[in-house]
Formats: structure tokens, sequence, C-alpha cells
């Protein structure tokens, strides 16, 4: 699927394209010599952004968004492309991953994305309308961190690759298919109880 077809299906505005397709660029030239990720086709990068993507229409109401463990960009990058109303703060720590961040935001024009050189622990905001991670944490042990990051009736996403038993009864699944594999989108609304320390 192109990036194209990705927003049109998901309703993502079209002129988003000119930008992934930048990124994408931009990637696989820093991916040739700081190991960003092992995606290393123009395939397996789409296949990255067309995943990204799914996160963006559970992130228009929010104002601003945690990343964290966002290593080559996805899905943070993706996401501030499309929504560049919201306020994306990306953690990091490992530092050539995070000067490819802040080279992506310089060069995409992405002034809604302020990526530090943090690991969640010495990050000391809770005051998030979301939080995100994908494949950087067990699944639900970063339902239950990015709880502690997000305000009441603010939500975590994380991302599924094969379905979890164990999660909490209070979550939602937005499911969908990156080149035939079965993906979920999981949500966690965050109450006054979670949200707290």
């Amino acid at each position: 699927m192109t990036i194209e077809q990705a927003l049109a299906k998901l309703g993502i505005d079209a002129s988003c394209a000119t930008k992934l397709n930048n990124f994408i660029g931009l990637f696989e030239k820093w991916n040739k010599s700081i190991n960003l990720s092992a995606a290393s086709s123009r395939g397996d990068l789409l296949g990255h952004v067309n995943d990204s993507l799914h996160v963006v229409p559970r992130l228009h109401a929010a104002k601003r968004v945690l990343d964290v463990g966002s290593g080559g960009g996805f899905p943070v990058v993706i996401a501030a492309i499309c929504l560049p109303d919201v306020q994306f703060v990306s953690l990091e720590p490992v530092h050539k991953k995070h000067a490819f961040l802040r080279t992506a935001a310089r060069e995409l024009g992405l002034p809604n994305l302020d990526a530090r050189a943090e690991r969640l622990d010495d990050h000391a905001d809770a005051d998030y309308d979301a939080a995100m991670s994908r494949a950087t944490f067990d699944l639900r042990e970063w339902l239950e961190a990015g709880a502690k990051r997000v305000v009441p009736g603010g939500v975590v996403l994380g991302f599924e690759a094969v379905r979890r038993d164990d999660l909490p009864p209070t979550i939602s699944r937005d499911a969908y298919n990156i080149d035939g594999k079965p993906r979920s989108i999981v949500v966690l609304p965050v109450s006054a109880a979670a949200a707290a320390p």
C-alpha cells in the first residue's frame, strides 16, 4: 500500500504525503550509517509508516502527546507530520537516534516536535493528553507506566502485534492489517485513579 493510499484509507489529509516521503528519504540516508532500524528496504519502511499512521486518528483531540522510546521516529515523526497543531514530546536516550529526531524535526519543518535525550524515569512531566510507545516496552508494563504520565480523561496507546489476554479490562482495540498481518492499536483510557502517582 502506498502512503497516499494509506492516508486516504484513514481519512488523513493527502497533503501529508510529501513530508512523509521526505521523511523516508531522510531515514534511509541516516540508517546507512547509524542503524536506526532493521528495516532495510523501501517496502519495510512503508510498512512502518503505514503502521504508525494508525495511531493518528486517536490523537486528534490531544494538545500534548508523549512518545517514549522514539528510536527512528515511528510513530512520533509520522504523527507530528499529520497533526501539526498537536505538540509532541519525544523521549529517546540513545544519542545517535536523538540526533536523528532533532534533524528530522528541523529538516521536515516540525516545530511541534520536541525531541529530548531522556529516559522515561528521568522525565518529570505528567500532564499529557496521550502517551504512546511502539515496540519499546512490554505492552502491559507500558500501559501501566504511560497511565502515570497522562491526565484523567486522556489515553495511553500501544501497538499490539500478537493479541494479549493479560491487559487491563478497560482497554479497547483498533484492529487493522499491515501486509496481511493482524495488528491493533491498544487504547487505555486513563481515570483519576490510574493517573495518580
